[in-house]
């Protein structure tokens, strides 16, 4: 492989990786908060993606796009945990199934909506050309891609360490129950943790678009598979795990898929196994006390 292969490939997987931050984050804030493993996260991020093409059919704006389909989603989240999640709080089992059944919900509601064709949404004026760079040219989009998810993991940072709402997230990780009898109303917390989970996930979803297409199936690959071994490696409800674990398996996947085309995903699963055997909560995890 050339040196300036090589550095395509590696950019390729930073733009990955900057992906399935956007896509993990919200995996992990909800079941670092609610202690939540949510199934549904998938389904969330193709609902993303399909929103995004019909505002941009109707708008020819994808920076409109970017706005509603995370606010379609926040609150469609902020729906359903009430709805559903919340009566099944403490049972981990049940919300498993649950989130299954949502999902299953979604995707049909999108077949039968949207279609089951294959579509492409292409990238905005100005990020949908090239630039030169070391031995060829780069899409400006996937660039954007990686600088979009540095800005968001930056954002976010600042939200977790320096705002109230951080500040009672972090709490809430810790201890939920006793941030309840402080007077926090955690049912409300709950229900802006699930609906920011989803968000993310539409969010996501815009993103990917451009890159990946819009199409049945993204739900599970790279919605929810990736997303899953991303905070898995990374550790489990933590933000820097996310950023961890999408830094790994980003680049992991695209070399993986260069030189070991049959068995590229048996690598990424290989990877799974390898830090789950040398750290079992994840490479930044923490050990989970049972609520």
């Amino acid at each position: 492989m050339s040196p300036e292969l090589v550095f395509q490939q590696a950019l390729n997987g930073l733009s990955f990786g900057a992906l399935l931050f956007i896509l993990a984050s919200g995996l992990s804030l909800v079941f670092g908060m609610m202690d939540v493993v949510n199934l549904a996260h998938g389904a969330f991020y193709m609902l993303g993606a399909y929103v995004a093409l019909s505002v941009v059919q109707s708008t020819g704006s994808f920076w409109l796009a970017m706005l509603a389909a995370p606010l379609a989603l926040g609150v469609l989240g902020f729906v359903l945990e009430p709805l559903l999640l919340r009566r099944l709080r403490g049972r981990h089992l049940d919300q498993v199934l649950l989130t299954i059944g949502v999902s299953l919900v979604i995707v049909d509601v999108i077949g039968q909506v949207w279609g089951r064709e294959v579509r492409s949404l292409a990238a905005p004026a100005g990020l949908d050309g090239s630039v030169a760079l070391i031995g060829g040219v780069y899409p400006v989009y996937r660039l954007f891609v990686m600088a979009f998810g540095v800005a968001l993991a930056a954002a976010m940072a600042v939200v977790y360490r320096r705002t109230r709402i951080g500040m009672l997230i972090r709490a809430g990780v810790q201890d939920a129950e006793m941030l309840g009898a402080l007077g926090v109303n955690t049912n409300r917390l709950f229900a802006s943790t699930f609906a920011t989970g989803a968000a993310l996930a539409g969010l996501a979803g815009v993103i990917a678009a451009p890159v990946f297409g819009v199409q049945p199936g993204m739900d599970t690959d790279p919605g929810l598979l990736y997303s899953l071994v991303v905070v898995v490696v990374g550790g489990l409800g933590t933000l820097s795990g996310a950023v961890a674990g999408s830094v790994l398996v980003g680049p992991a996947d695209t070399f993986g898929k260069v030189l070991f085309q049959d068995v590229a995903l048996a690598v990424i699963f290989a990877i799974v196994a390898l830090v789950l055997l040398l750290k079992p909560t994840g490479l930044l995890g923490r050990i989970r006390i049972a609520r």
